[in-house]
């Protein structure tokens, strides 16, 4: 009988009775001391490293507000029935309650079937920054967009979005850089459109 050699080696396996602890990614803020002139790409969470969090649009409230918890996070990106990037759903719309509770009224259902769909903030609504301009920012750049803005969350972009190659790489969020920076940012935006003057008076959910 011709016996099969293998070009593969077996990797040597060892004894897990003296190991107790479980690597965890480090606190961005707390890896490094940042400041208003440090690269606002320090405070991105990359989709190309990290998987997106993601729930459907016709997914309930109550299902994103677990997905949230169960995955610590407070934001996440929506998707139409087709896989497309509809919005984002984020922990303030769910947890402030004024969202749902509009929705509730508006389209005349209990709150067990208020979906997110219902009360995302829509992609129209939302801004983002470039990816190849991120690269090129500081810290200080970003604060002062998102106190001009008002936004909690950026969206970030790569491709050329002139065209249909473009996709969402990632996101920063504005309590990131709170904390990173020991600012506040949370204040409401601008009123620059009918949308965000409507923002300020029921309340800035995003």
């Amino acid at each position: 009988m011709n016996v099969q050699h293998t070009p593969y080696t077996n990797l040597p396996l060892h004894s897990l009775s003296g190991v107790n602890d479980i690597s965890r990614p480090e606190s961005r803020a707390a890896s490094a001391s940042l400041d208003m002139d440090s690269p606002a790409i320090a405070l991105l969470t990359d989709f190309s490293e990290v998987r997106a969090h993601t729930i459907a649009d016709s997914a309930s409230a109550s299902q994103a507000h677990d997905t949230m918890k169960n995955n610590g996070i407070h934001m996440l990106l929506v998707l139409d029935d087709n896989g497309r990037f509809s919005g984002i759903v984020s922990a303030r719309i769910l947890f402030g309650g004024r969202a749902i509770t509009l929705a509730m009224q508006q389209y005349g259902v209990h709150r067990e079937d208020v979906t997110v769909e219902m009360i995302r903030t829509p992609r129209e609504e939302l801004h983002a920054i470039e990816y190849d301009r991120l690269q090129r920012a500081t810290l200080g750049d970003l604060v002062q967009t998102l106190r001009s803005s008002g936004d909690r969350h950026v969206l970030i972009t790569d491709g050329d979005c002139e065209t249909t190659d473009c996709r969402i790489r990632g996101v920063i969020s504005a309590s990131d850089v709170s904390h990173a920076l020991g600012i506040n940012l949370d204040h409401p935006p601008e009123a620059h459109s009918f949308s965000a003057i409507r923002s300020v008076v029921l309340g800035h959910d995003l």
